[in-house]
């Protein structure tokens, strides 16, 4: 996730901005919630990441996804006022549009992002999240089974990275010790045929974030 797409071209690869960018969510205790789509190991800038203005829409949602929470567009982000404490999740499938991958087959990108680890149970098609409320194993899951071998990276509050492979249950335990932030992400290519950003595309690419915070 770290290359940039000038870089990966410079490589010679075929890639699209997707590449080196993820969505994810933060929240301080119950103010409003900050949508943010960039590096999550880089500092975001104060007029946002380069690709910003093509988070337009995330639908960001509570316990019931039909009712999603109304968004304001900041600087280098995007607001929504959410009542209580639970987690929070979103999905959007309309940050960039497909682009021509290897071989000339169309492909594209769908984004999930979790803010909070308070319960265990699972509601995005990929998503991270505690075997138990609060705790330090996460487990990573597709359409609600375990995606075994998955690759989580973890990015803390000093902004240290590492990587972890899930296990047989699609499990791994994070070294949450550092008070602050901890960024959890994870992606998982699906090769087929489905309709997204008005194209028909052969692979799709689902990018997962978790976010929570230490006190």
């Amino acid at each position: 996730m770290k290359k940039t797409f000038a870089a990966l071209m410079a490589f010679g690869f075929l890639a699209s901005p997707a590449a080196a960018h993820e969505v994810w969510i933060e929240r301080d205790a119950t103010g409003p919630a900050r949508i943010y789509l960039g590096e999550p190991a880089d500092v975001v800038p104060d007029a946002g990441d380069p690709e910003f203005p093509n988070l337009k829409a995330p639908k960001l949602f509570q316990a019931d996804a039909s009712k999603p929470a109304p968004l304001v567009r900041r600087a280098n982000h995007i607001e929504a006022a959410v009542a209580g404490s639970g987690d929070l999740r979103l999905t959007d499938d309309n940050v960039f549009a497909p682009w021509e991958g290897e071989g000339g087959k169309w492909e594209g990108v769908v984004y999930y992002a979790r803010a909070g680890r308070a319960e265990a149970r699972t509601v995005l098609d990929l998503e991270i999240s505690p075997v138990n409320a609060n705790a330090d194993s996460f487990a990573v899951s597709w359409l609600g089974k375990p995606l075994a071998g998955a690759k989580v990276t973890v990015v803390n509050a000093d902004r240290w990275q590492k990587s972890f492979i899930a296990d047989a249950q699609g499990r791994v335990t994070v070294p949450v010790t550092t008070p602050g932030r901890y960024l959890l992400s994870v992606s998982h290519d699906v090769e087929g045929a489905r309709a997204l950003g008005g194209k028909t595309v052969a692979k799709t690419i689902h990018v997962s974030t978790l976010t929570f915070a230490k006190q």
